[in-house]
């Protein structure tokens, strides 16, 4: 009886949750599937767009300009300093901008990212995760793919603060 009970009451919970909308309303002045400027340098303050509900392909969910990628791949190595390597995979594809979520990090800022095997840099928002510093790292699609680092595999990056 009381599991029946139970499990009655977790039906009229799921129902009664059909009456709230967990989708925020939509910033004024932005059209559908635009979001506001996230911090980032100067050279990378854009509009950040997020990929159609339809996106399948890396370029649909890749939603940066050729003049987006330009500034992201101009880089100032004055004054940053090295946080050390890590290994990235690839984060949520979904998720716009050039960004690495790293444990080599405390704090979000901003940095850069250098993949060796290519030499190719890229400027990027840093984004602090638990775990100690040998942990691995994740870095959005745009940014991978403008230092060439294969959508698939687990490869060793640079990654530098401040600049």
């Amino acid at each position: 009886m009381i599991r029946k009970a139970g499990i009655l009451s977790v039906f009229a919970l799921l129902a009664g949750c059909g009456q709230f909308s967990l989708e925020r309303p939509s910033p004024e002045g932005l059209s559908d599937g635009q979001m506001r400027p996230q911090a980032r340098p100067d050279a990378l303050d854009v509009t950040v767009r997020t990929p159609p509900p339809t996106a399948r392909t890396v370029e649909e969910f890749d939603t940066t300009t050729e003049e987006e990628r330009a500034a992201a791949a101009s880089v100032d190595v004055g004054g940053e300093r090295s946080l050390g390597t890590t290994i990235v995979s690839l984060g949520d594809p979904a998720r716009p901008g050039f960004w690495i979520e790293t444990p080599l990090v405390s704090a979000p800022g901003q940095g850069r990212v250098l993949y060796p095997a290519t030499g190719q840099s890229s400027q990027v928002e840093l984004i602090p995760i638990d775990g100690p510093a040998t942990a691995g790292s994740r870095m959005s699609l745009p940014a991978m793919r403008l230092v060439g680092v294969p959508l698939t595999g687990l490869v060793e990056v640079q990654v530098f603060s401040g600049g």
